[in-house]
């Protein structure tokens, strides 16, 4: 099922689900941010090896005791964020998307 799929049965709904309409465009704006988000957000973030360094071991650096400092870190922690953010969205909007929440 794609967006254009989607957008077509919520406007092609009965006027009584107007209100599940508005809720569910917001919602899936909403995922579409989020998951952009966090894939520019893993783009950005460098890889775990170092190449051939990776195989011998590296020393302890200034830049290593600095780690939950760092751009890495907060990229990291920015992304979980997104994902989260993403994870809950998508949760409400399939329980909203339960019938006898809007119909009375």
């Amino acid at each position: 099922m794609n967006f254009s799929s989607v957008f077509a049965a919520l406007l092609a709904a009965p006027v009584q689900y107007l209100p599940y309409r508005i809720v569910s465009i917001i919602l899936i704006v909403l995922m579409f941010v989020a998951a952009l988000a966090a894939i520019i957000l893993v783009m950005l973030q460098p890889g775990n090896s170092q190449g051939i360094d990776a195989l011998g071991g590296s020393s302890e650096t200034f830049y290593g005791k600095n780690k939950g400092k760092s751009i890495e870190s907060i990229l990291k922690r920015w992304t979980i964020v997104c994902l989260v953010v993403l994870a809950v969205l998508a949760v409400v909007f399939f329980i909203l998307s339960i019938e006898s929440i809007w119909v009375k």
